[in-house]
């Protein structure tokens, strides 16, 4: 089969990787089926370590030229998850083009009997329009079977936020999501608060990205989602409207997180709920002082990673919060999988002892300083 015909078949995703140069800054091409304008197009999104560089193809012709270039001058391997198989089209070092195919069970849009008896918040066999469009359900309200673990880790996020919401009493809630990106959890938050928990909801989601926010604002009006609102903003300097009842931040990279921590503690934000990513400061700031760990380059940004998220859940304690760390699982399939959930109790901690830590350990997290 040619590129051409797996392009113009209908498909969930397509993810070109595998790096052919090394001068090539994007590790990864991810082209995923919209709509803009009530059009079918496709969004390219191109992935450094730190950024997501996005761009809308509107012809099926521009599709096809833009993913045969890349395949050919810049990625080894081409995956394309369908409706009825999965394609992996890979280049061998002597050039040779190898194909592999896998076909999806008969019953793919049916969950297997032991999913059944799973009561999800998000209820299968319901219409519903972002995993619609997220190629998550058929439009007719089925689970597609390759996309199940998906759906499953929707469901995760929502019961996080339905047992942080268990001693909740009021009818409203306020919910900013930093750097919410193409939204899709904050869709499915929206949906959730407003039409399975019955409560008055305003939600915000905030981004850099301009085309982005533009693109979100069309979809939530589509979807008759008054009080869902995008806006484009920084979330070091944001400033809101309004008193905020739940900060989200999924995937704020590196010191983001910091900032949008400190947000929501400035405003004595009742509930906070983080997914931690790329934690880069502490790992460059750490010398050998535990050599027996950080000569290791992996083992050192591991337990980098893991010592920037203990800091941040003994600071949030200083400012009066309950904190757990909670085990979520992340949709781009990484070690990123740790949530934060920080709830305000107005019993505060010490910082003389995380600060000693620092000390020690010759390193100034943001949020330390942030927090001065």
């Amino acid at each position: 089969m040619t590129l051409e015909h797996y392009l113009k078949t209908p498909f969930i995703k397509l993810i070109l990787s595998n790096k052919k140069i090394k001068s090539n800054a994007y590790n990864k091409a991810v082209v995923e089926p919209i709509t803009l304008k009530n059009k079918s197009a496709w969004q390219l999104t191109l992935y450094t370590n730190k950024q997501a560089f996005q761009e809308n193809i509107l012809t099926i012709e521009s599709l096809i030229n833009r993913i045969e270039e890349l395949f050919q001058t810049q990625y080894k391997q081409l995956n394309i998850l369908g409706i009825q198989e999965d394609v992996e089209i890979r280049q061998s070092k002597r050039g040779k083009v190898l194909e592999s195919h896998y076909k999806h069970a008969e019953q793919q849009t049916t969950p297997k009997a032991h999913n059944r008896i799973k009561n999800y918040l998000i209820p299968e066999n319901q219409k519903i329009p972002a995993l619609i469009d997220m190629g998550v359900m058929t439009k007719d309200g089925k689970i597609i079977h390759a996309q199940m673990d998906k759906f499953r880790q929707i469901n995760k996020f929502l019961e996080i936020i339905d047992d942080t919401l268990k001693n909740w009493t009021k009818k409203e809630i306020t919910v900013i999501d930093f750097g919410c990106g193409k939204s899709y959890l904050t869709f499915l938050t929206y949906y959730y608060l407003t039409e399975i928990k019955g409560l008055n909801a305003h939600v915000i989601g905030l981004d850099l990205k301009e085309e982005v926010i533009e693109k979100c604002n069309i979809v939530a009006e589509k979807y008759g989602y008054k009080n869902l609102h995008f806006e484009i903003g920084n979330i070091a300097g944001y400033k809101p409207k309004c008193p905020v009842d739940m900060v989200i931040s999924l995937h704020a990279c590196d010191t983001a997180t910091d900032y949008a921590l400190a947000n929501a503690i400035k405003w004595n934000t009742p509930i906070i709920l983080s997914v931690p990513c790329c934690q880069h400061e502490i790992n460059a700031q750490m010398k050998n002082v535990w050599p027996l760990i950080t000569k290791y380059g992996l083992l050192k940004e591991r337990f980098s990673a893991l010592l920037t998220d203990a800091i941040r859940a003994n600071l949030l304690e200083t400012q009066g919060y309950s904190v757990q760390i909670l085990e979520f699982i992340d949709f781009t399939h990484t070690p990123k999988n740790l949530l934060i959930r920080a709830i305000k109790t107005n019993k505060k901690t010490t910082k003389e002892q995380t600060q000693k830590a620092c000390e020690q350990l010759q390193i100034n997290p943001t949020l330390l300083t942030l927090l001065k």
